[in-house]
C-alpha cells in the first residue's frame, strides 16, 4: 500500500476506504492479512493531512464519513444476519456481531484518532468510541432488544424447571443491555429488568397456587427456600447485582406474603402443628423465610403467642383441678380436723412450679433455637405467662385449698394455739378464710428457706423474678 497524493479529497478517501475495506474483511473473518504498522501509519497520516489542510479542513466531512462507515456496515452485514436467527441461534449471532462491532470501533478509532485530539475536542462532539457505539444502538438495539430480551426470559424460565443452558450466553447477552448503556443502567432496567421482574412473578404465582395445596408447610417451605437460593445463583452467575433484592422480593411476594395466611395455618402442617409436633428444623426454616419480609415475623409471633399461652391454660386448669380433687379426699377421710398444714400445699406448689418451670423453658428454647431470641417471641412467652401474676394466682389457689375449712371459733383458735407452739416454721404457716390472699413475697421466702434450690442451681425465687 504507498501512500497516496492527498491534495485533494477524493484521493485521500479512497485511500482510507481501501483501508477500511481490510479492516471489515479482517473483522469478519475473512482471509485478509492484518494491518502492518507501516500501513496503519499511512491511514493515521491521511487522516492527519485532510484535516489539517489549506485552505479547506476536511475534519467535519471525516467525522461524518467515520459515522457513515459504521452504519453502512451494520445495515449491509450485521442486520440482515440477526434479522434470520431467532431464539438462542440470534442471541448468539448478537453477541458475535457485537464483538466484531467494538473491535472495529477500535481499530478505526486509532485511524481516525487525530479527529478525536483536535476536532471532537475543540467542538465538544462526541468521541469515536462513542459514536461508534451509539451506531449499533439505533440500528441493532432499538429494532432487535424486545426479541433479544424474550429470548433471554425464555432461557431463564426453562432454567427454572431444570434445564441445562448456556449460562455464559445469557451473562454477555445482559453485559450488553448495559454496555449499550454507555454508563447507564437505564437501558438495562427499562428494556430489560421490568420485564424479567414480571415475568418471574408471574411464573412464582402460578407454581405457588399449585404448590400451597398439594404440600404441606414444611414442604412448602423448603422448596421457597431452595427457589430463593437458586434466584440468588442466577444474580451470582449471569444478571446485574443490582437486580437481587428485586428479585428475592418479588420472588418472596409471590411465594410467601401472598400465601401467608394459607400456609401459617394449613390444618395438620401450618404452626400450629410445627409446636405441637415440636418441629425445631422447620420452625426455624419458617422463621428464616419470613424473617426477611416487612412485619413477615408478626403473624408466626401470634400463633407462637395462642399456643404458649394454650399450654399454660392447660398447666395452671390442671393443677387447680388436682388441688380440688386432694381436699375433697382430705375432708372426706378427716371431717374432725379443722386446718391442714400448709406444708402439704407447698409441696403441691413446688411441684407446679417445676412444671411452670420447665414449660417456660421450653418456650425459651423455641426462642433461642427457632426463632433466633427474637424479641418479638420473647414477648409473646413472658405475655403468655401473665408475668408474675400466673405464679401468685397459681400458689395461691394451691395453699387455700390446702389449708382452709369453715370451723367454730373455738377450734380455729385452739389450732391457731397449737400451731404458733410448734418449733416447724412450716407448721405456723396457716390461714382461717378462704378469701386471705398469700403474699408473693411470703409464699416464695417460705419456700426458699425449706426447700434447697433446684439442680440447675436456679432458686424457685429466681424463677418467678424471671417474669419481671
Amino acid at each position: 500500500m504507498n501512500q497516496p497524493k492527498i491534495n485533494e479529497w477524493e484521493e485521500g478517501w479512497d485511500f482510507l476506504q481501501k483501508g477500511i475495506t481490510k479492516v471489515k474483511r479482517i473483522i469478519e473473518g475473512l482471509p485478509e492479512p492484518r494491518l502492518s504498522s507501516e500501513e496503519r501509519i499511512l491511514l493515521y497520516t491521511t487522516v492527519y493531512n485532510l484535516s489539517s489542510s489549506r485552505p479547506i479542513n476536511h475534519s467535519a466531512r471525516l467525522y461524518d464519513k467515520y459515522k457513515e462507515v459504521l452504519e453502512e456496515y451494520i445495515s449491509s452485514s450485521v442486520l440482515p444476519s440477526l434479522r434470520e436467527k431467532h431464539d438462542e441461534f440470534m442471541l448468539r449471532e448478537l453477541m458475535k456481531r457485537w464483538a466484531n462491532h467494538k473491535a472495529m470501533v477500535m481499530l478505526l478509532s486509532k485511524i481516525f484518532h487525530f479527529l478525536d485530539r483536535y476536532y471532537v475536542l475543540g467542538r465538544v462532539l462526541p468521541p469515536l468510541n462513542a459514536v461508534g457505539l451509539a451506531c449499533f444502538r439505533d440500528l441493532v438495539y432499538r429494532e432487535l432488544k424486545g426479541e433479544v430480551r424474550d429470548a433471554v426470559i425464555t432461557l431463564i424460565d426453562r432454567e427454572r424447571e431444570g434445564e441445562q443452558i448456556d449460562r455464559a450466553l445469557l451473562k454477555n447477552v445482559l453485559d450488553f443491555f448495559v454496555e449499550i448503556g454507555m454508563g447507564q443502567m437505564v437501558d438495562y432496567e427499562n428494556d430489560f429488568e421490568d420485564y424479567m421482574l414480571k415475568d418471574s412473578a408471574s411464573y412464582y404465582s402460578r407454581k405457588a397456587s399449585n404448590w400451597i395445596v398439594e404440600d404441606s408447610c414444611p414442604d412448602y417451605m423448603l422448596k421457597v427456600e431452595q427457589c430463593l437460593e437458586k434466584e440468588r445463583d442466577r444474580v451470582s452467575h449471569y444478571l446485574h447485582s443490582s437486580s437481587e433484592q428485586k428479585l428475592v422480593e418479588k420472588v418472596q411476594n409471590e411465594l410467601l406474603v401472598v400465601f401467608s395466611t394459607q400456609l401459617l395455618e394449613k390444618e395438620h402442617s401450618g404452626c400450629r402443628a410445627l409446636l405441637r409436633d415440636d418441629k425445631v428444623e422447620d420452625l426455624s426454616r419458617m422463621y428464616r423465610l419470613f424473617h426477611e419480609i416487612p412485619n413477615g415475623l408478626e403473624p408466626i409471633a401470634n400463633i407462637f403467642k395462642q399456643h404458649v399461652t394454650a399450654e399454660v391454660t392447660a398447666l395452671v386448669q390442671q393443677a387447680e383441678d388436682e388441688a380440688d380433687n386432694k381436699v375433697d379426699q382430705y375432708h372426706a377421710f378427716r371431717p374432725a380436723f379443722i386446718l391442714i398444714p400448709i406444708a402439704h400445699g407447698i409441696d403441691q406448689v413446688l411441684v407446679r412450679i417445676r412444671k411452670v418451670e420447665e414449660l417456660f423453658n421450653k418456650c425459651m428454647a423455641y426462642v433461642n433455637e427457632c426463632f433466633a431470641n427474637h424479641s418479638l417471641f420473647s414477648k409473646a412467652v413472658k405475655e403468655a405467662f401473665g408475668g408474675g401474676e400466673l405464679l401468685a394466682s397459681l400458689f395461691d389457689h394451691i395453699l387455700k385449698k390446702g389449708v382452709v375449712e369453715k370451723s367454730s371459733d373455738e377450734a380455729i383458735e385452739g389450732t391457731l394455739d397449737k400451731s404458733l407452739d410448734t418449733a416447724d416454721p412450716m407448721e405456723r404457716g396457716v390461714t382461717i378464710a378462704t378469701d386471705v390472699e398469700f403474699p408473693d413475697w411470703l409464699i416464695l421466702d417460705t419456700i426458699q428457706k425449706t426447700h434447697d434450690p433446684n439442680p440447675r442451681g436456679k432458686t424457685i425465687k429466681s424463677f418467678f423474678r424471671a417474669f419481671h
